[in-house]
C-alpha cells in the first residue's frame, strides 16, 4: 500500500505569508482562534451560564470541536465553493456555527441557545437549526456516507450526470471508520467514479472512554487506496518537519513514529523539564533527541510535539490544492482531541468541560473577551475583511421550488383473475409510463441487487438503469436474456450491491433533491421486507434529515412459508405507527396497491410531504374477493377507504362479530366469515390497509393529535360494533388498539414466533393465522 504524505506549503508561501488562496496565513490563524474560542464559548454558556432549573446534563463536546478548528478554518476560510456540500460530524456542530456566524450567516442572538428549545442543535441539522447545514449528521458514519449518496442524487438530477457539479466533503472522525455502513459504501462499485468526494478523517486518536491503542491507520489508508481513493496523509506540522531535518530529527521522527498512542498523548499532557526527560525514551535513539531538545527553549518543545498535520494551516492548505477530482479522496489528517485547550490530549476529555478559570485562560490568551463572548471581528480588519468575503464567496441562492408532477388518483385499471400485490407494483409503474408519463418520468427505483425477484424487471427494461455515462450491454443479442440491462444516462432504476443501509442512504439523498437542488424526485426502494429493519435506523434518519422517499418491502410476512423463519418478517407491520414522517400501507388487492401506491408518490418532494413503506406480498390472491364497485363514484369512495386506512369489505345484515385482517389475511378472513355464517354467525369483514393512519384518526378523536376522523366511522361505525377479531401477517399488537374505537371485546391473531419452512396451510396453522383459528376466536367472543 502507498499512500501520497501531504508536507507542508511553506514553499508555496509568499514573503507576508500569502499562499495566492484569500489572505495570508497569519489573518488566518486570527481567524482560526476566534473560531476556537466561539465554538468553545458556545458549550460553555450552554452548561455553565445558561440557568439550567433541572439540573439535566447539557452537554456538549469542546474537545472534539477543537481537534476539527484546523480542518473547518482552512477549508471554509480558503477552499469551498458555493457549488461544494459539506457534511460535518456530528460533536462539531458548534465549530459549524461559529464558523457560519464569522461569515454572517447567523444570527448572534443563536450563539447562547445551543440544545436549548428552538435554539442550536445538538448536532448539525438541515431542517432544523437556523443557518446553513449542507447535511444532518449524529448518527455515527450515516453523515460520512449521506456524501456518496448525495453525489450520486446530485448527478442523477443534474443535466449532465457525467460531470461532477462540486465536491462533496465529508469531516469524518476516526471512530466512524469503526461502522460497517461506511465500508459497505466505500465498496459499492459505483463509488470509485466519484471523484467529488473528499472525505478528511479527523485522527485524533481517541474514543469516548480512551486512548484508542492501535488506531490501525496504515491498515484503514490501505483499505481506502484498495477500493480506488486517492489517500493523503498529514501527519506532521511544519515545525516538526523542521526538527526533522536537523541532526538527531531522524531519531526524533523513527521514535514518534513508533510510540503508542497513549504515550503520546501522555507526553502531551507534560511540562516541559519532563517532557525532556521522557521523549527521548531509553533506546539506542536517546542521545541524538536528546541533543535536538536542548536546543528548543520549552515553548518551542510543547508547540513541537503537537505540531501535527491536521493543525498545519500551510500543510492543510496544499492537500486540499492536491485533491484529484477523477476519483475519490480520503485525508488522514494527525490531530490532537483538544487542540489549543486546557484539556488536550486527556483520554477522558471526551465530554469535559472547561472550569471558569480555563475559559478565561482561553479568552486571555486568544484575546476574547469572557464578558463579551460573541465580539465579532472588526469590519475594516484584516480578519474581518476575510471573514466578510468568504462569506460573500459562499452565498447561495435559495434552490427553486419546482412543484412535483401531478399524480393521478387511480389509473382506472381494474384487476381481474389472480394476482400478489408484489406483481401489482412492477404493474403500475409501467402503467404509469402510458397513464402519466411526465410523472413516470421523475420515478427512480433502487434495489440492492433484488430487481428481478422483486418484480421490477418490467420496469426495469422499460426506462433502462442510470449510469454516468452509456456502457456496452453485451447481452442485448442473447435470445434467453430477460432482463436487459441497459446502462445509460437517463436509466431510471439504481441498483446497488446487496447491502440495504447503502440503499436507504441512496434513497434519503434521492428524496432530498426537491430541496437540496430544486428538482423533486419520487424515489422507491424496494427490499426483502425481512431486512427492512437492517435498513431502518439508516432510512429514518433519512427522513429526519429531510428526504421523502417510498420503501417497499416485499416479500413479506410467513407467507413466505417455505423460506422458513430466517426470511420471515414479524414487526415490520407495526413501522406505520412507531416512524414519524412515514405512512405504512399493506394492501391486500391489486388495486389496493395501486391506490397507496399512486398516494404514497403524491406526497413525495414538496415541503408538506413525507415517505411512506408499503409492506408487499407475493401470495396469488383472487382479485374478485375484492369486490371493486362499479359505479365510479362508489369506486372513488372505496379508493378514499383504501388510503385512508381501512374499508369494508363484506357486510352482514346484523353482525355478531367483527373480523379485521390486514394484506395476505384477507383472504382467510373472508373463508372464515363464510363458516361462521353457516353456523349461524354473521361476521363484518374489514379490510385494514394502514394501522398507522387508523391509530392517528383515533388519537386525535381522543384529542392527543391532528387527523381525520371519518376513516373510523365508515370502516368501524358505531352501529356496528361488536367483539372483534384481528389478523395479520405479522405481531398481533399492530392492530390490538382497534378494540379502544368502541371499548369492545377483543382476540388477537397474529406472529409471535420465529417461523420456519413449510406449506402455506401449516405455517399458518402454526402460528394460529389460519381460518380454523379465526373461527374458533369468533366463536370464543361470541358464546
Amino acid at each position: 500500500m502507498t499512500t501520497a504524505p501531504v508536507r507542508t506549503a511553506s514553499s508555496r508561501t509568499t514573503d507576508d505569508g500569502s499562499s495566492g488562496l484569500h489572505g495570508s496565513f497569519e489573518v488566518l490563524r486570527e481567524v482560526e482562534d476566534r473560531v476556537l474560542w466561539l465554538s468553545s464559548a458556545i458549550v460553555h454558556h450552554a452548561n455553565r451560564v445558561r440557568p439550567n432549573p433541572s439540573g439535566l446534563k447539557v452537554g456538549g463536546h469542546q474537545a472534539s470541536c477543537a481537534s476539527m478548528v484546523s480542518i473547518m478554518t482552512t477549508l471554509w476560510f480558503r477552499h469551498l465553493r458555493p457549488q461544494d456540500r459539506v457534511s460535518v460530524k456530528p460533536h462539531a456542530s458548534p465549530v459549524l456555527h461559529a464558523i457560519n456566524y464569522l461569515q454572517g450567516n447567523l444570527d448572534p442572538a443563536y450563539l447562547p441557545t445551543l440544545r436549548e428549545w428552538g435554539g442550536l442543535q445538538s448536532y448539525p441539522s438541515r431542517s432544523k437549526d437556523p443557518d446553513p447545514v449542507d447535511y444532518s449528521t449524529g448518527s455515527v458514519g450515516i453523515g460520512a456516507t449521506a456524501t456518496i449518496w448525495g453525489a450520486i442524487a446530485r448527478r442523477y438530477a443534474c443535466d449532465d450526470p457525467g460531470t461532477a457539479a462540486g465536491r462533496q466533503y465529508a469531516l469524518v472522525g476516526d471512530a466512524e471508520l469503526d461502522e460497517g455502513a461506511i465500508w459497505e459504501a466505500v465498496l459499492d462499485p459505483q463509488v470509485a467514479e466519484l471523484g467529488e468526494l473528499v472525505w478528511i478523517v479527523d485522527l485524533n486518536r481517541q474514543s469516548l472512554d480512551r486512548v484508542v491503542p492501535d488506531i490501525a491507520a496504515d491498515r484503514l489508508q490501505g483499505m481506502f487506496a484498495s477500493a480506488g481513493w486517492q489517500v493523503l496523509t498529514l501527519k506532521y506540522g511544519s515545525l516538526l518537519e523542521e526538527l526533522f531535518a536537523r541532526p538527531g530529527g531522524a531519531e526524533l521522527r523513527r521514535r514518534l513514529d513508533a510510540m503508542p498512542n497513549p504515550e503520546y498523548q501522555r507526553l502531551l499532557r507534560c511540562p516541559a523539564d519532563e517532557l525532556r526527560r521522557r521523549l527521548p525514551g531509553d533506546g539506542s535513539d536517546a542521545a541524538p533527541i536528546a541533543a535536538l531538545l536542548e536546543q528548543l527553549d520549552d515553548a518551542t518543545l510543547g508547540r513541537a510535539l503537537s505540531n501535527l498535520g491536521g493543525h498545519d494551516l500551510a500543510a492543510l492548505d496544499d492537500a486540499f490544492t492536491s485533491v484529484d477530482d477523477h476519483r475519490p479522496t480520503v485525508i488522514f489528517a494527525y490531530t490532537v482531541k483538544g487542540y489549543g485547550l486546557p484539556t488536550q490530549g486527556h483520554p477522558q476529555n471526551h465530554s469535559s468541560l472547561l472550569t471558569e478559570a480555563q475559559i478565561e485562560e482561553l479568552a486571555a490568551r486568544i484575546g476574547a473577551d469572557p464578558d463579551s463572548p460573541w465580539d465579532a471581528f472588526p469590519t475594516a480588519s484584516p480578519a474581518g475583511r476575510l471573514c466578510a468575503e468568504a462569506g460573500a464567496r459562499l452565498h447561495r441562492d435559495p434552490a427553486g421550488s419546482t412543484p412535483p408532477p401531478a399524480v393521478p388518483t387511480d389509473i382506472g385499471r381494474t384487476p381481474t383473475g389472480t394476482a400478489t400485490t408484489q406483481a401489482a407494483l412492477g404493474r403500475v409503474l409501467l402503467d404509469l409510463t402510458r397513464a402519466a408519463p411526465e410523472t413516470a418520468r421523475q420515478i427512480v427505483t433502487v434495489s440492492p441487487d433484488v430487481s428481478s425477484s422483486t418484480n421490477l424487471g418490467g420496469w426495469v427494461n422499460k426506462v433502462g438503469v442510470w449510469a454516468p455515462t452509456e456502457r456496452v450491454n453485451w447481452f442485448h443479442d442473447d435470445a434467453e436474456t430477460l432482463l436487459h440491462w441497459r446502462e445509460k444516462p437517463t436509466g431510471q432504476h439504481i441498483e446497488l450491491g446487496i447491502a440495504e443501509t447503502n440503499l436507504v442512504g441512496l434513497l434519503g439523498e434521492l428524496g432530498a433533491t426537491w430541496s437540496r437542488w430544486g428538482r423533486p424526485l419520487l424515489p422507491i426502494g424496494v427490499l426483502y421486507d425481512p431486512f427492512v429493519q437492517r435498513a431502518l435506523e439508516p432510512w429514518s434518519f433519512g427522513i429526519y434529515a429531510g428526504g421523502q422517499s417510498i420503501l417497499v418491502g416485499t416479500p413479506s410476512g410467513v407467507t413466505l412459508a417455505p423460506e422458513g423463519g430466517a426470511h420471515q418478517s414479524i414487526t415490520t407491520p407495526s413501522l406505520g405507527i412507531e416512524q414519524p414522517g412515514c405512512t405504512t400501507w399493506e394492501p391486500a388487492f391489486a388495486l389496493d396497491t395501486e391506490w397507496t401506491l399512486l398516494a404514497a408518490l403524491a406526497r413525495l418532494g414538496r415541503p408538506d410531504g413525507g415517505s411512506a413503506y408499503l409492506r408487499l406480498s407475493t401470495r396469488p390472491v383472487d382479485q374478485s374477493l375484492a369486490q371493486v364497485p362499479a359505479d365510479p363514484a362508489a369506486r372513488e369512495r372505496r379508493r378514499r377507504q383504501v388510503v385512508a386506512g381501512a374499508y369494508p369489505l363484506r357486510r352482514a345484515e346484523h353482525p355478531q362479530v367483527t373480523i379485521a385482517a390486514m394484506g395476505a389475511m384477507v383472504t382467510e378472513a373472508l373463508t372464515a366469515a363464510d363458516r361462521l355464517q353457516q353456523q349461524g354467525i354473521a361476521a363484518d369483514v374489514v379490510c385494514v390497509t394502514s394501522p398507522g393512519l387508523l391509530f392517528q384518526a383515533l388519537d386525535a378523536r381522543s384529542g392527543h393529535g391532528h387527523a381525520d376522523t371519518w376513516i373510523l366511522d365508515q370502516a368501524f361505525p358505531a352501529a356496528r360494533a361488536t367483539p372483534l377479531v384481528t389478523v395479520l401477517d405479522g405481531h398481533p399488537h399492530t392492530l390490538a388498539f382497534l378494540a379502544n374505537i368502541h371499548q369492545v371485546p377483543l382476540s388477537t391473531l397474529g406472529v409471535t414466533r420465529f417461523g420456519q419452512s413449510g406449506s402455506l396451510e401449516d405455517v399458518y396453522r402454526h402460528h394460529g393465522i389460519d381460518a380454523d383459528s379465526i373461527v374458533r376466536a369468533a366463536l370464543d367472543l361470541t358464546d
